[in-house]
């Protein structure tokens, strides 16, 4: 038996993309159901997807690098108003750390900060020179934290 053969030129170019789009457009609706039932519609963030803790390395080696350098400004990956400063002014790799907004307390995040090379002092979008205590703090909660291995994580999720 002959198999059925679409006649018109229109017919045959059309009915093969259109069975593309659909079968993707399926797909795409198999995946999506897929995620909604990993995710089980919660609203709380995973993480796999956001670690709570950030794994920064050596407590010693950030040290000698911020008192080279100066203060570490850690870019917002997500979106351009939640960069961090981190800070040590301690005497030793323990003690001493901190977290700041990179940005001036009495401004909002529009106004970032840049860290003048060697020092610990930063520019703002002004041109004004501040001090890393006049940096906005960070929500609470956000904090540094030295390990017991000696190396420093950063708890960034807010309480």
């Amino acid at each position: 038996m002959r198999r059925p053969r679409l006649q018109s030129t229109l017919a045959r170019a059309v009915v093969p993309v259109a069975a593309g789009i659909a079968f993707f457009a399926f797909l795409a609706l198999v995946l999506w159901g897929v995620a909604a039932l990993i995710a089980r519609n919660g609203a709380d963030t995973s993480t796999n997807l956001a670690p709570t803790i950030q794994e920064m390395g050596s407590a010693a080696n950030l040290a000698s690098v911020i008192a080279k350098d100066g203060p570490i400004v850690l870019n917002d990956l997500i979106g351009n108003d939640r960069h961090i400063v981190l800070n040590h002014t301690g005497a030793t790799a323990a003690e001493g750390w901190s977290i700041h907004l990179a940005h001036p307390a009495d401004r909002d995040s529009t106004c970032n900060v840049t860290v003048v090379k060697g020092t610990s002092t930063f520019t703002d979008c002004d041109g004004r020179t501040l001090a890393v205590d006049d940096l906005a703090l960070p929500p609470a909660g956000v904090y540094p934290i030295v390990n017991t291995d000696g190396s420093l994580s950063l708890d960034l999720i807010p309480d």
